[in-house]
């Protein structure tokens, strides 16, 4: 009997908290038939990219249900999107290309908001433009009562000045899940390459190229044409380019004005085929007009709101030899293209690449071998936080013109004798800790951050892009290099990279937060403790330890600081500064 009169109670409060949950929504809708979601609740921390303390459970309807309808007006006032539900309850809005048009003079602001099929509402801000084909995205948070029911229907995009907003059918399908999609596509002379989350394990356990195939999929026709995967490492594979004329154009894709969308199909023995979502579309390679000449050495990296540590990191590297500079941003939310246009009008060559997906770093560099490929020799692939420099360099007054420093390195590697040409050059980092400073120092990393640890950990990596392996495999450090090139690891003796690894707290817990890499360990996780890719002594919470300023204190080095005094001193009415301080 009691039982029973449990039952019963649960089932009144469910229904109460659901009726009060519909009453509480917005409008009243017009439909009159509410189907109850089924009565399953599936666990949020279970769903990896939707970890939060917020919620401890979600509500799962049924996809397929559409008796539940708001109002039925015109949402014509919404700006057509694809949605992606991105990790920390981010939701990614990719810009339809013909509602881009009435978006150019509204960019500059921030005039725009999400609006769910509930009508709740979160500020849209706009974030950049994807580099396969430029379309516009904007971000903006999944409200916390969203994130309480499953599945996660998609916004739109609304303008925050118009009077009132559109009130929503409810979506058929629920937005794209970052944990799986195809996201972004480059097109070689010889092949495609197609950028996949979801597919491949990360510690390399990779599906063969055999059950694999790129589908093209003209969106205007439904054609569809596929054709073989030749590689499938990490999230990079690649596929031959599909027979244009398949779809109308010509072979070389002459006269191709529609979207053809890219994904990739998996075919199991004994299991259905399916297609993974995607955002990718395929474009032909087209051969430059004009021969740009080639830097010799190059310098790519991944950002996240550095903008205060890039002009330093920038003149220094380009007085020791790097002619260019490739980064890739990771939806920067500070003044990084402010300061990069500064560089740039002081005759720095800095070329952007929006990179706007998460945890990608080695599938951001497989993509800076390709792009940088018609315009770099050599590529150094280094962090901001990170600064190469040689002992030899100790007394040297101005690095020569004639005989940059890092130039001089590689062509010193070259003299080796081994019958297989060197294609990477490694080079061993010393890790700098918090050096007793509370706040980011105002004269730089390398002038605040003079304390290190004694034992070198990791290597970072200079890279004869012609030298990478047909794979792209990466591991941030180092890239597998076609057979016949081999990786020289040089000594402490000959160069070194200052790694500001642990900094001023202030500015470490922002690591702490957010690492751009899929294939370092997640120090918000208690996975693999002992990983040297920890910080020692620190927890699985941004939580300040005891004593932080004083930790990873064992060396005094201060030679790269009194090296860049020398270069880098200009004396001012208000007295002594670095160049790089404005």
């Amino acid at each position: 009997m009691l039982r029973k009169v449990s039952s019963a109670f649960l089932f009144l409060f469910l229904f109460a908290s659901l009726s009060l949950y519909f009453s509480s929504s917005g409008p009243a809708y017009t439909s009159t038939e509410i189907r109850l979601p089924s009565a399953n609740l599936i666990a949020i921390s279970n769903i990896p990219e939707c970890s939060s303390s917020y919620s401890s459970f979600a509500i799962k309807e049924d996809v397929n249900y559409h008796t539940r309808l708001v109002a039925s007006i015109q949402d014509s006032s919404g700006v057509k999107s694809v949605s992606v539900l991105l990790p920390d309850w981010e939701v990614l809005l990719i810009v339809s290309p013909e509602s881009t048009s009435p978006l150019t003079t509204s960019l500059s602001g921030n005039g725009f908001l999400c609006l769910y099929p509930n009508n709740e509402t979160s500020p849209a801000r706009f974030s950049g433009f994807l580099p396969s084909t430029n379309q516009t995205t904007f971000k903006c948070g999944l409200p916390k009562r969203n994130r309480r029911r499953l599945p996660f229907f998609p916004p739109i995009l609304s303008r925050s000045a118009e009077k009132g907003f559109p009130v929503l059918s409810r979506p058929s399908e629920p937005m794209l899940r970052w944990t799986s999609l195809a996201y972004e596509s480059f097109s070689t002379e010889n092949d495609v390459v197609l950028f996949v989350k979801g597919l491949n394990h990360r510690q390399g356990i990779n599906l063969p190229p055999e059950e694999l195939a790129c589908v093209f999929i003209d969106e205007t026709s439904n054609n569809t044409v596929r054709t073989a995967v030749t590689t499938s490492i990490q999230e990079v594979f690649r596929c031959q380019h599909p027979d244009l004329t398949s779809f109308g154009y010509g072979r070389e894709g002459n006269g191709l004005n529609k979207r053809i969308k890219l994904s990739l199909e998996i075919h199991q023995q004994g299991k259905s085929s399916f297609t993974m979502p995607s955002v990718a579309y395929y474009s032909p390679w087209r051969k430059l007009e004009t021969e740009r000449p080639k830097s010799l050495l190059c310098a790519s990296t991944m950002v996240f709101d550095v903008a205060k540590f890039l002009r330093e990191w920038v003149m220094y590297h380009s007085k020791i030899g790097v002619e260019k500079f490739v980064i890739y941003d990771n939806d920067s939310d500070d003044d990084l293209m402010k300061v990069i246009k500064e560089l740039n009008q002081e005759g720095y060559n800095i070329e952007t690449v929006f990179w706007i997906w998460p945890k990608t770093q080695e599938a951001g560099f497989s993509h800076a071998t390709l792009y940088a490929k018609d315009s770099c020799t050599w590529m150094m692939y280094l962090d901001v936080d990170e600064f190469v420099f040689a002992p030899s360099w100790v007394n040297s007054l101005q690095p020569s013109a004639d005989d940059p420093m890092l130039k001089s390195l590689l062509q010193k590697t070259q003299r080796w004798s081994n019958p297989r040409p060197i294609g990477q050059v490694s080079i061993r980092c010393n890790e700098f800790g918090p050096s007793n400073q509370k706040t980011h120092p105002l004269e730089g990393v390398t002038q605040g951050y003079t304390c290190r640890r004694k034992e070198d950990n990791r290597h970072k990596s200079i890279v004869l892009l012609d030298a990478i392996d047909h794979s792209l495999l990466n591991a941030i450090h180092h890239f597998k290099l076609k057979e016949k090139y081999r990786t020289k690891l040089v000594s402490l003796e000959v160069a070194v990279v200052n790694h500001y690894k642990y900094q001023a707290w202030s500015e470490f817990k922002v690591k702490f937060r957010r690492r751009v890499s899929a294939y370092v360990v997640d120090w918000t996780q208690g996975l693999n403790p002992l990983s040297k890719d920890r910080a020692p002594g620190l927890g699985f919470e941004a939580v300040e330890p005891a004593g932080w300023e004083h930790k990873f204190c064992e060396v005094r080095d201060d030679r790269l600081k009194l090296l860049t005094q020398r270069w880098f001193e200009k004396e001012t009415m208000a007295g002594s500064r670095k160049a790089w301080k404005i």
